[in-house]
């Protein structure tokens, strides 16, 4: 996806109305709660793409995001057959790219009990962990990578900003 940086002053244009987002809870583990009901991951979804236009010019005018939560089995599986590692992993996003109809359409799957098992052993409540992976995974979704050290110091700068929207603390502290 092309990504050009524009002026910092420039204002979010992109409207919760223009985001159709579908949540799937394919997980045994995980119970949506009041901080991680469908309609906050949502609420994390639509920050991240509008903090992201509002710093960028982006070819999108619309969005699909489907956000699969799985357990350890289907993680996975998804793993091994997407990147060929035979390990359940806490979020995995498949970018699907820009239509003719300008829509960015992607899948993300976050992994609960992953997710769980980091937060705990990281000190982070589940919820702000599980946020800060939602934010990444959508990153990802709209043409972000960590491969080169700089594209990791920009993504990772822009979750730190996105989440602090959240009240959140820098997760790479």
């Amino acid at each position: 996806m092309t990504m050009t940086n524009q002026s910092a002053n420039h204002q979010p244009s992109f409207a919760a109305k223009q985001l159709s987002f579908n949540l799937q809870n394919a997980s045994d583990s995980f119970v949506l709660q009041d901080d991680l009901s469908a309609e906050a991951l949502e609420q994390v979804v639509l920050s991240t793409i509008q903090t992201v236009q509002s710093l960028y010019h982006s070819e999108f005018e619309q969005a699909e995001i489907n956000l699969r939560i799985v357990d350890l089995e289907e993680a996975r599986q998804l793993n091994h057959q997407y990147r060929h590692k035979d390990y359940a992993t806490n979020v995995l996003t498949f970018e699907y790219g820009v239509d003719s109809a300008h829509t960015l359409s992607a899948d993300i799957v976050i992994c609960a009990a992953v997710v769980a098992q980091e937060a705990l052993a990281q000190g982070k409540s589940l919820s702000h962990h599980f946020t800060h992976l939602l934010v990444h995974g959508t990153l990802h979704a709209l043409g972000f990578d960590h491969l080169e050290e700089t594209e990791a110091e920009e993504m990772e700068g822009l979750e730190i900003e996105i989440l602090a929207g959240f009240t959140i603390k820098n997760p790479y502290l």
